[in-house]
Order: structure tokens, then C-alpha cells, then sequence
């Protein structure tokens, strides 16, 4: 289905393993190319890719033009109208440091109907010396992860570097996700995994 690798597209197993059972709407925020709303619409009734730039959009609607449950919004997340408690599964890869946190974060939390599950797949700043080297040991796999056919990214896809530590991601989606879990893992990404009571 991917016809590229990289670091985000390695996490995308932790994704749909987490999309629930008889999902019938399910939301990627920040999705780019489509990528993964293509992956999402063999596991949910209906999904929606909501990104805010134009390129990214125009490639998603073009590449996934054959599924037909499937839709792209361009617009900001954070300003975007979308319904409340209206998802099953929503889901972001390295689309939250692009966004205040906290805003993101809770705006996602309220688009989820009871029962339903957030996946988000994001980066985070070293600020410790036990950052540095959690990020250190990732180095030989993403060297040898070079090789692999198809390794980088899609053109015109934004990048930033992320802001918020490591550290404070966690205790930020303790406060805002009580009972989420938090992963850190070796090809410089965090996943965070919460159901909505």
C-alpha cells in the first residue's frame, strides 16, 4: 500500500492496531498524502483526512480517488468546525508539535464518542541527558533503516522541529488523558494510546 518508508510510516502498525472494533468514523489529523486514511478506510466505515495544506490535500484526493469511503478536509484543526463526540477513532502522526498541545489534544479528546480510542504518534525535544541517549540508541536502526526501499518523504510535506521535552509531553497527556498510555520509541517517537471513558 506505501510506496515509501520513513519514521512516521513505521508507527502506522501502532495505529491500526488501536482502531476499535466496528469503527464507523474515524478522523487523521494532519494526514498529509493520505497515506494512512487509506490504510484507516480498510478498518472504518467512513474516514476523514483533515490537513491544513492545500499541496497535501490536492495529493491526498488524487492518490485515494478509488476509496470510496474516504474524504479530505483542508482546513486548520484547531479552528476547523468538526462534530462534536462524532468519531470512533482519532488519530495524529507527527502532526501535534505542528500545534499548541494542550489545544490539540483537547479538541481531539472532545471529537470522540464514549468508548472511542486517540492514537497519537508525535516527537519530542531531548531536554536530559537520558533523552540524549534514548535518541542515541535509535541511531544504528535509522541507519540501517536507510537501506529499505522507498526510505523518505513524500515532496512538500512541512516539517518543524518540536518544541515541548519529552518529559513534558507525559505529564501533559497524564493531566489531559488520565489512563493513557505513553511509549517512547527508538526512531525518535512517542506514542500515546487513551479511550474515552
Amino acid at each position: 500500500m506505501a510506496d515509501y518508508w520513513n519514521h512516521n510510516v513505521a508507527y502506522h502498525p501502532v495505529v491500526m492496531d488501536a482502531v476499535p472494533t466496528d469503527c464507523a468514523a474515524a478522523l487523521d489529523v494532519g494526514c498529509g498524502d493520505g497515506l494512512l486514511v487509506r490504510k484507516l478506510a480498510t478498518r472504518s466505515r467512513q474516514v476523514t483526512g483533515l490537513d491544513r495544506s492545500p499541496e497535501m490535500i490536492e495529493l491526498a484526493r488524487r492518490l485515494s480517488g478509488e476509496i470510496g469511503n474516504a474524504s479530505f478536509v483542508e482546513a486548520d484543526f484547531l479552528t476547523h468546525d468538526l462534530p462534536q463526540a462524532g468519531y470512533e477513532f482519532v488519530c495524529a502522526v507527527a502532526a501535534v508539535h505542528h500545534m499548541d498541545f494542550t489545544s490539540a489534544v483537547t479538541k481531539m479528546r472532545g471529537l470522540l464518542r464514549p468508548g472511542g480510542r486517540l492514537v497519537i504518534v508525535g516527537l519530542g525535544r531531548n531536554a536530559t541527558p537520558v533523552d540524549r541517549l534514548i535518541s542515541l540508541l535509535g541511531v544504528p536502526l535509522a541507519q540501517v533503516n536507510r537501506l529499505r526501499p522507498g526510505h523518505g518523504n513524500p515532496h512538500g510535506v512541512p516539517v518543524t522541529d518540536p518544541e515541548m521535552s519529552w518529559g513534558r509531553i507525559r505529564a501533559e497527556a497524564d493531566r489531559l488523558l488520565p489512563g493513557a498510555r505513553f511509549r517512547r520509541h527508538l526512531l525518535w517517537r512517542y506514542s500515546l494510546v487513551w479511550t474515552k471513558p
